[in-house]
């Protein structure tokens, strides 16, 4: 098969590099936070900021089947050239996104309720974490539908679109952070103020962002939108990748609840660990992404040759990047872990279990990239199953494991959980050209 006509290695950089840029963004912003409200001279500010961010940021994420199911079909629907279908796509997912946003305000109660039973915190940190979820949560219909608007994006290959959003709301974010809180004295609800502002202001850029699906009269075409088949579709791919989502994020809660059980200073060091791979996850989400648009593209052409190249292409670029990252980690990885931790025991901990943060970038890739893949493809189910089956092995090895090896088996298990994502479904792939051959 002939490579498919403007495919190239730029192309794909075009794509990813955006992306990486607009991931770094992330971090600085909970930096930010945490050293701004840090300036009031008490732990109860910084604790109720970062307990509220991470109980929405846990629901958020399970809303992330929102941006990766409108990634696989808007690229589908380019791929076959169906233009007014990638409009319907886009208000469907906006639509669900406010809609699912909504349910969480009038729900806020019973959120609030869940998450302090689930995270208990003193008396005063609990009452700040509530005003501060009291006013982010009306950014959650924003939030939630931003994922929508950074699926079409990033499925029509516009990811300086995503850049610029990102680099917009982290921006105004830290600006309006510093001015109510240092300069207006506002505290806690100065951070959730900011937030909420960064957030709404946001889906207003990004639908600007997205004015090309907005051209015609097909984002409104409600007969074409609310059509029962393409519905169906969407509901489908959407809640396989729910499922999987739900899956990886309790792997993920097991990892962090299973180091606390360890004592303070292993916990401590898993954290700082923890980080690392995050930066991995950032980086390599660019080649990912990549992945999703060009694979996506290719199964709505029904091109092989472009799936095959887009799939192994990305994929060089990952492995490429992953192995520079973990040569980075085993070189000045030490030097980071004593910058983070002054307590020695903590540092010589994180230390010891340092290469296991290494073997998991590189093998780690394979997980990442054909998920990239699959999504593109939209064959959601062969993801949700494979996910299941690679938690439940990956739960058993900490059952089994964790009590004889302790920390060592946590981690080995971790590496093991992303080995098996790789390898099932690369076994899996031949499959996905059969389907484009076939035109299924």
């Amino acid at each position: 098969m002939t490579e498919p006509q403007g495919l190239s290695d730029r192309r794909i950089l075009r794509i990813a590099v955006p992306i990486v840029l607009a991931n770094i963004s992330v971090p600085l912003l909970g930096a930010v936070d945490t050293g701004v409200v840090g300036q009031m001279g008490a732990a109860a500010p910084i604790g109720a900021v970062g307990l509220g961010a991470i109980i929405l940021a846990s629901i958020y994420w399970i809303f992330g089947f929102l941006r990766m199911g409108t990634t696989g079909l808007v690229a589908q629907a380019t791929g076959a050239g169906e233009l007014a279908e990638s409009g319907a796509i886009l208000t469907r997912g906006v639509m669900i996104g406010l809609a699912a946003g909504a349910v969480m305000v009038v729900g806020q109660v019973l959120i609030m309720e869940a998450a302090f039973r689930i995270a208990p915190a003193s008396a005063e940190v609990e009452t700040l974490a509530r005003d501060y979820l009291a006013i982010r949560i009306w950014g959650a219909p924003a939030t939630i539908a931003l994922y929508a608007v950074n699926g079409w994006l990033i499925a029509t290959e516009r990811t300086r679109g995503v850049l610029v959003l990102q680099l917009w709301m982290n921006g105004l974010n830290i600006a309006l952070d510093l001015w109510f809180v240092l300069g207006l004295g506002w505290g806690v609800q100065g951070v959730a103020i900011a937030t909420l502002i960064a957030e709404l202001s946001a889906l207003g850029l990004g639908l600007w962002l997205c004015r090309a699906a907005f051209s015609g009269a097909q984002w409104r075409d409600w007969p074409r939108v609310f059509d029962r088949v393409r519905l169906k579709r969407m509901w489908v791919v959407n809640s396989d990748i729910m499922l999987r989502t739900i899956a990886l994020q309790g792997a993920m809660t097991a990892f962090l609840f299973t180091s606390a059980g360890f004592g303070d200073v292993q916990l401590a060091a898993n954290q700082i660990l923890w980080q690392f791979l995050m930066i991995t996850a950032y980086a390599l989400d660019g080649f990912a992404f990549a992945a999703e648009a060009l694979v996506g593209q290719a199964v709505g052409a029904r091109a092989v040759g472009m799936l095959r190249a887009a799939s192994l292409r990305a994929s060089i670029w990952a492995l490429g990047g992953s192995i520079l990252m973990a040569a980075g980690f085993w070189a000045v990885g030490p030097w980071v872990i004593d910058l983070m931790a002054l307590d020695p025991d903590v540092r010589s901990a994180a230390r010891a279990f340092l290469p296991f943060v290494v073997v998991l970038c590189v093998l780690g890739v394979g997980a990442y990239m054909l998920d990239g893949i699959f999504i593109g493809a939209t064959a959601t189910r062969e993801m949700r199953n494979t996910v299941i089956l690679a938690v439940a092995i990956y739960a058993l090895i900490l059952w089994l494991a964790v009590p004889i090896w302790g920390n060592a088996a946590l981690w080995s298990a971790l590496i093991v959980l992303n080995l098996l994502r790789g390898v099932f479904l690369g076994a899996l792939y031949p499959r996905l050209e059969r389907r484009v051959v076939m035109g299924v």
